[in-house]
């Protein structure tokens, strides 16, 4: 549809990019799965084909009569925030800083909160590492912020922050934005490997999904339909747009943006990132951890979307399959950990282990449920399960990283992740009933 639509007597009508969040931040929307009526903790998601000149309404709204600092780096400062403080000049208080060197990191944060002592608010201007930094000082200095986006990542709508703490990513619980601002124009304009990885990091929630319903009907975990009763309006429409998000159409763009920010939104209704993090991002996680000097410098989400198609060819291998896998008690290959990772993980492997760890007892358990109950079991799996070969096209389209070649990462190490991951993280996934139906290692060298 064109952004501008002729109607009666020649009013021009304003292409609403919003869709079902206006309902959410209305507090309106009602899940089909349970009937029931769902808001968000953020006052304001604005995305429009343009927001410039709106700046300072839009800030004024949910910032009023405050001091405010608007925070870039240099390349956001280019792509943004340079346009944000001249449109702010005369109508809303505030200065700028340009963060040289920005880094999402406690001593980053530490360092932020000094820069903000003596304001009000602060308001964020694109990139993860500026707006995570930001989202967490602002936080421990019961600060008010808003953020305008430079890439169409689901980040920006999440109430937790990214900060590493002596070079290990922790995610840790912070507090949700006043106000998200996308701006498309600006997101055409960020660099493709970007939009592709926002792509990746987004198209995983068929293989988290699957994951944590499975791990919900094994384990009896806590499993929501909220975010996927969201996420399923909009998923087909995006994954057949894969092309022109690359090509940086407008309309095209405010899909993925729509689907992102519903996507960091998931944690607001299941108070947990199970809804888009399983095995994928355990797998994300491992490469992050140990990969050390040969970390090829990918993103989250280019790490995600590969993962996210290894992830995939497993669960559509396993649970397509009408004979059931045999369970046997779960293995922790420990002199093999010792030597990959390092004597120091063992403790914590073995406490993330505990809820998942099948003895002789629960496996026959397991076995005679599934001998029983197998079709009947995978059936709501496959209902949820994107085709293998979407995810692999689709991707391919959007110019998204999909083998550890692309990434230039090591690919026995990445077997290793593979193989491994499944050990350092207590979600139970496809890595596990893989590895303990003895299947995980032959389906890692196909």
């Amino acid at each position: 549809a064109p952004l501008w639509s002729r109607g009666l007597g020649d009013v021009y009508k304003r292409q609403d990019y919003n869709g079902v969040i206006k309902d959410l931040i209305a507090g309106k929307w009602v899940n089909p799965e349970d009937k029931r009526k769902y808001g968000i903790p953020i006052k304001k998601i604005e995305i429009d084909k343009s927001l410039d000149g709106k700046e300072s309404l839009l800030i004024s709204q949910l910032h009023p009569n405050q001091n405010l600092l608007i925070v870039s780096d240099q390349f956001t400062h280019k792509a943004l925030g340079s346009r944000i403080y001249k449109n702010l000049q005369g109508k809303v208080k505030a200065d700028e800083y340009i963060w040289e060197s920005p880094s999402s990191s406690i001593e980053g944060v530490e360092f932020l909160r000094k820069k903000i002592k003596d304001y009000d608010g602060v308001i964020a201007v694109g990139s993860g590492t500026v707006s995570d930094s930001i989202k967490y000082a602002t936080f421990l200095e019961k600060k008010s912020y808003s953020v305008f986006a430079t890439t169409p990542m689901n980040a920006y709508t999440t109430g937790t922050a990214s900060i590493s703490f002596d070079g290990i990513k922790k995610s840790l619980v912070a507090h949700y934005a006043q106000g998200v601002f996308f701006d498309l124009e600006v997101l055409s304009m960020c660099p493709k490997r970007l939009t592709a990885a926002a792509f990746a990091d987004v198209i995983c929630r068929t293989t988290a999904q699957v994951d944590w319903l499975m791990s919900h009907k094994i384990l009896k975990t806590d499993y929501q339909t909220a975010p996927y009763s969201l996420l399923a309006l909009y998923e087909k429409d995006m994954i057949e747009s894969a092309s022109l998000i690359a090509k940086g159409d407008i309309e095209a763009l405010a899909l993925l943006t729509r689907i992102s920010a519903i996507m960091g939104l998931g944690t607001s209704f299941t108070q947990t990132t199970h809804v888009g993090s399983m095995g994928e991002h355990g797998i994300s996680h491992y490469i992050d951890m140990f990969a050390k000097d040969n970390h090829p410098g990918t993103s989250h989400g280019e790490q995600v979307g590969i993962a996210t198609i290894s992830i995939s060819k497993i669960q559509n291998s396993i649970l397509n399959n009408d004979t059931p896998p045999i369970i046997k008690p779960t293995q922790i290959p420990e002199q093999e950990i010792i030597q990959k990772l390092g004597h120091q993980m063992l403790d914590t492997i073995h406490d993330a282990m505990k809820t998942k760890i099948f003895d002789e007892k629960r496996a026959e358990m397991i076995n005679n449920f599934f001998h029983k109950n197998w079709l009947e079991f995978v059936q709501p799996l496959r209902e949820k399960m994107l085709d293998y070969d979407i995810i692999w096209n689709s991707m391919g389209e959007c110019g998204a990283l999909r083998t550890p070649e692309d990434a230039k990462l090591d690919s026995n190490f990445y077997k290793d992740a593979l193989r491994y991951a499944r050990f350092i993280r207590d979600r139970y996934t496809i890595l596990d009933l893989a590895g303990d139906s003895n299947q995980l290692d032959g389906l890692i060298n196909v």
